[in-house]
């Protein structure tokens, strides 16, 4: 009896954690005062946040959480201080792998559409932690590496799905359970996209204080050496991430701004000379300046991380092509503003791929799509067992490996369809106005004076897999001048249309076409070759497919 006694009290004491609803509120504004102790890795914060229930559905309680290191000191709503209970809550979210949340009850139930104001205290320490990764098996040296954020000497602290030292509210994710963690912190920037940020930092010790959010000439911005003020307009994609250290800056007129510490002089020189002859094609998207940051880590190890306008890495010669190649990367990123990963993460990855053609030829970067495309095909293969196709497309898959590297086909797909990248529609483009999933598409048909309803349809709206080209049939047919035509048919067994190229292998060289095949559909072309032709190649790499061993067809003279 007393065990049944002692249950029910046990299940009366957790019921609110259980019955709450983690994602209902969305936060819509911080303002956040937070003193940082580096000496004792200490960080203390006070302010206000504010959240709207968009639920639809009254609320009797909110979720706060912040990393597992510190603590939930007081929340007050409308100047009363609330009744909460503070528990450990288990996610991958933080680095740690455990968040402490705060599930406060509520006097009045939150109504759909209300907002709340919340004033809140909190504070602990932010050290070195890569448990997430160490009790999944990652040696603990590697771990380090990709878990490196701490408070210290060098203090360099990202934001949520790293360190959750801003309060977020979301749903447990497990790196063991799949693409948990990044389908969770996808939700989560989605849901909050629009949310302000204003935070002053005030160290206990003399040091520049960086900030990297949304705007580069606003948000990343370095103040007084102990105190910087900083403001974030909508998070959109990006990660609040604060650093402090003894930076030294150097940003010469046509170089990023590289700040660096204490005898990296040359290493500093050497990746802004790097960064500023890198060529993507890519124009400013958004309205952003494009002013590229980038900041050394301390630990000369850790691995590469890109959040808004700034690229944080350890600062090694010699420069490498993996460097290089992260510098693409984090200069597109800097260019570009939306709320939409598919368009920012797309652009950014092939900027990579523009600068590998612009490098090395466009058989290089044919050879680096190629690679990427085997990732790609072995992802829709494990999508097409799904029964909800509409949520793994570009529209709605959250940010990760599959967006990132489909997306980055759909531009250069688009790049190669066009001729170019449709700059003006690029340059026009504003992250605030795109509220309908055509907006972007509207922008490019109307650059482009070609309609392109089909192509987005099967790419982006929705999740159609991937085509399956091959040749059907190819008749020769010799004219009067001795050339001959060939007329080929190429079908398509997948369900997503692309403009591929269509190429005839003749002793003399190769000539290429390009043809529009929609989905389980054939469509045909007639090229005029001066000789017969041995072989008829559909495909070059540039559209990923399923399948591409029935890319070849021979002809029997």
């Amino acid at each position: 009896m007393k065990f049944v006694c002692a249950l029910a009290v046990c299940l009366t004491l957790v019921s609110p954690a259980l019955a709450v609803d983690r994602e209902a509120f969305t936060f819509t504004k911080y303002d956040l005062d937070a003193r940082v102790e580096p000496e004792q890795q200490r960080l203390s914060v006070r302010g206000k946040i504010w959240l709207r229930n968009d639920s639809g559905f009254p609320q009797k309680n909110v979720a706060l959480q912040i990393s597992s290191t510190l603590v939930w000191r007081s929340i007050t709503i409308t100047d009363t201080p609330a009744e909460f209970s503070s528990h450990e809550y288990t996610s991958d979210i933080d680095h740690t792998g455990g968040l402490s949340e705060a599930i406060v009850n509520l006097t009045k139930d939150a109504a759909p559409g209300t907002t709340l104001e919340i004033e809140i205290g909190y504070e602990g320490t932010i050290p070195l932690n890569a448990t997430r990764l160490t009790r999944i098996g990652v040696p603990e040296d590697k771990a380090k590496q990709n878990d490196w954020d701490e408070i210290g000497k060098a203090t360099a602290v990202r934001g949520v799905g790293y360190v959750t030292w801003y309060p977020v509210a979301m749903d447990a994710a497990n790196l063991s359970d799949g693409d948990s963690v990044s389908t969770t912190i996808g939700r989560w920037k989605a849901r909050n996209a629009d949310a302000s940020m204003d935070v002053r930092f005030e160290s206990s010790v003399v040091q520049t204080i960086l900030f990297s959010g949304s705007e580069a000439e606003d948000a990343s911005a370095v103040k007084a050496p102990n105190f910087g003020a900083f403001h974030i307009s909508a998070f959109e994609l990006d990660v609040p991430t604060f650093l402090m250290g003894d930076y030294i800056k150097v940003a010469p007129k046509e170089q990023p701004v590289v700040f660096y510490f204490p005898g990296q002089d040359d290493a500093a020189k050497t990746y802004a000379d790097a960064a500023s002859v890198i060529d993507t094609g890519v124009p400013n998207v958004g309205g952003v300046a494009g002013n590229l940051w980038i900041v050394g880590l301390p630990n000369p190890a850790a691995a590469t991380f890109v959040t808004g306008s700034m690229l944080l890495a350890p600062l090694k010669l010699p420069v490498t092509n993996e460097t290089m190649l992260n510098l693409a990367y984090a200069k597109v990123r800097s260019m570009v503003a939306s709320r939409r990963a598919w368009i920012e993460e797309g652009l950014a990855h092939y900027g990579q791929v523009a600068f590998v053609e612009n490098e090395a030829g466009r058989q290089t970067a044919l050879n680096y799509l190629s690679t990427h495309a085997v990732l790609l095909t072995e992802e829709e293969k494990t999508a097409a067992k799904g029964t909800d196709q509409d949520s793994h497309s570009l529209i709605n898959a959250p940010d990760g490996l599959y967006l990132q590297t489909k997306s980055m086909f759909v531009w250069s797909m688009l790049r190669d369809m066009l001729g170019k990248l449709p700059a003006d529609a690029l340059a026009t483009y504003r992250s605030a106005d795109d509220r309908d999933a055509s907006y972007m598409q509207k922008l490019i048909e109307k650059d482009s004076h070609r309609e392109l309803q089909w192509f987005f349809e099967d790419w982006v709206y929705h999740d159609r897999g991937l085509p399956d080209f091959r040749v059907e049939s190819a008749y020769p047919h010799q004219i009067d001048t001795g050339a001959y035509v060939v007329t080929v048919t190429i079908e398509n067994l997948g369900a997503a249309g692309a403009e591929v190229p269509v190429t005839l292998h003749i002793p003399r060289g190769d000539i290429t076409r390009r043809l529009e095949v929609r989905g389980k559909a054939k469509a045909s072309l007639r090229i005029e070759v001066p000789t017969l032709p041995d072989e008829i190649t559909v495909n070059d790499g540039s559209v990923p497919e399923s399948d591409m061993s029935n890319n070849t067809y021979k002809l029997s003279h």
